[in-house]
């Protein structure tokens, strides 16, 4: 009996696989496996450092102004005012142009406004020195 049950269980097996076959559709070949993206190109930089600031400084009460080229690291001294350039940024060729400075004023004055922070060529009004007697404005940083 035991023998009859396993023959016909060979017999059903097959008939039972291929009816099932028949039932879902030819079976689906393998997906292949896909390829590994590649890395990510690491972005372009927002700012790359420069090594000078190029800085206008205009004396409003004589209307006179001149442009002074200062290094980072230094400062340079205009009638009672000391601008210390301590960075100086600029976009990279494929983005719009501007530069940013990071720039500390003194003045000499008793009680006359200073400056501390970032500094726009693009944009100056952002963030400006209020004196009455100067305004000082990044024009540009430069290699």
């Amino acid at each position: 009996m035991r023998r009859s049950l396993a023959a016909a269980l060979l017999v059903l097996l097959p008939a039972a696989a291929h009816s099932q076959s028949l039932l879902l559709g030819p079976a689906a070949p393998a997906a292949p496996t896909p390829a590994p993206a590649p890395a990510p190109a690491s972005p372009a930089p927002e700012w790359v450092p420069q090594g000078s600031a190029v800085l206008e400084v205009l004396d409003k009460v004589d209307a006179v102004s001149h442009d002074y080229t200062v290094p980072v690291g230094q400062s340079v001294t205009v009638e009672s005012l000391t601008i210390a350039v301590q960075a100086c940024q600029a976009h990279p060729p494929d983005r719009p142009a501007d530069a940013a400075a990071y720039l500390t004023i003194t003045d000499s004055h008793p009680d006359e406004p200073g400056f501390k922070g970032w500094m726009l060529a693009a944009e100056p009004w952002v963030a400006m020195l209020q004196s009455p007697v100067y305004d000082v404005r990044l024009l540009r940083c430069q290699p």
